[in-house]
C-alpha cells in the first residue's frame, strides 16, 4: 500500500528514522525508537511491522556495505551464514502472522540480562580479535544461531542486533568485527522480512519511504563513528542500548 503522511507526521518519521538507525548500525536496538514511532502515527501493529522492516532494510544495506569496505567483516564466514539468516527470517514472518509473539517477552528479558551482565563483568572482552578461524562444531552452532535469530527478527525482533554482536564475541572476534558480522546477518533478516512482508501486501511505502531515507544518513554517521571510535565507543553503547532493551520489555509484560 501507499498512503502519504502529512508533512508533519513525514517529518516525525524521518528525525525517528535517523536516530533508530544511527544506533541500529552500530549495536541494534534501534527498533526501540522506530516501531512505537510507527504506532504513534497511527499504523496498525502488523503494519507497523510490516513497515518498520523496508525502512530499516534501508539502513542496514547502508552500514552493512560500509562495514564491508571497511575490511572489519569476514566475508567469507558471512556468504555462509547470510542465506541461513535469510531463510530463518522468512519462516519467522509467516509464524508471527499465525501465533502471537508475547510468550517470548520473558525468555527475551533473561536473555539480553544475560548478555549485558557478562558484557559488564568481563571489561576487556572484545578489545582484541581472538578469532582464528572455525572448527567444524564451531561452524554448526554458528548456522543455528545465524537460523535461530533470522527467525527470531522475522517473528519478534526487539534485541536481535545485540544477541548477533554477543554470538560472534563468544566466538573471539573483538566489538567492531563482531558489529560488522553481526549487521551483515541482521540486513538478511530484515530484507528476508523486507521481500515477505511486501509480498503480503502489509507494507505502507509512504510511510517507510521518509522513514528509510533517514535512516540511510543515520547508518552511514553511525558506522563512520563505530569505525573511527572503535570498542572505547562500541562496547559502552551495546551495554547502555541492551540495558534500555531489557528495561522496555519489562514495561511491555507488566504495563501493558
Amino acid at each position: 500500500m501507499f498512503e502519504m503522511p502529512d508533512l508533519a507526521t513525514a517529518v516525525f518519521l524521518a528525525v525517528m528514522g535517523f536516530v533508530a538507525s544511527f544506533i541500529d548500525s552500530v549495536v541494534g536496538g534501534g527498533g526501540l525508537i522506530s516501531t512505537p514511532a510507527l504506532l504513534w502515527v497511527g499504523l496498525p501493529p502488523i503494519t507497523t511491522l510490516a513497515t518498520n522492516k523496508v525502512a530499516a532494510t534501508m539502513g542496514s544495506l547502508t552500514s552493512f556495505v560500509q562495514f564491508v569496505r571497511s575490511g572489519k567483516m569476514d566475508t567469507e564466514l558471512i556468504k555462509k551464514l547470510f542465506p541461513i539468516s535469510f531463510i530463518g527470517s522468512v519462516l519467522g514472518v509467516f509464524a508471527v502472522r499465525m501465533v502471537p509473539a508475547d510468550f517470548l517477552k520473558p525468555l527475551v528479558i533473561v536473555m539480553l540480562i544475560g548478555v549485558a551482565l557478562y558484557s559488564i563483568f568481563k571489561k576487556d572482552w572484545g578489545k582484541v580479535s581472538t578469532y582464528h578461524g572455525m572448527t567444524n562444531r564451531m561452524f554448526v552452532l554458528s548456522c543455528v544461531t545465524a537460523f535461530v535469530f533470522g527467525f527470531y527478527d522475522g517473528f519478534f525482533g526487539p534485541g536481535t542486533g545485540s544477541f548477533l554482536i554477543f554470538a560472534f564475541l563468544m566466538i573471539g572476534f573483538d566489538f567492531i568485527g563482531a558489529a560488522a558480522n553481526g549487521r551483515a546477518l541482521n540486513f538478511a533478516s530484515n530484507i528476508a522480512a523486507f521481500i515477505t512482508f511486501t509480498a503480503l501486501g502489509l507494507a505502507n511505502y509512504g510511510y517507510a519511504i521518509p522513514m528509510g531515507i533517514a535512516m540511510i544518513a543515520g547508518a552511514v554517521c553511525g558506522t563512520k563513528m563505530a569505525l573511527t571510535k572503535g570498542a572505547a565507543y562500541v562496547r559502552p553503547l551495546f551495554i547502555g542500548v541492551t540495558s534500555i532493551l531489557i528495561g522496555k520489555q519489562l514495561w511491555d509484560l507488566f504495563f501493558k
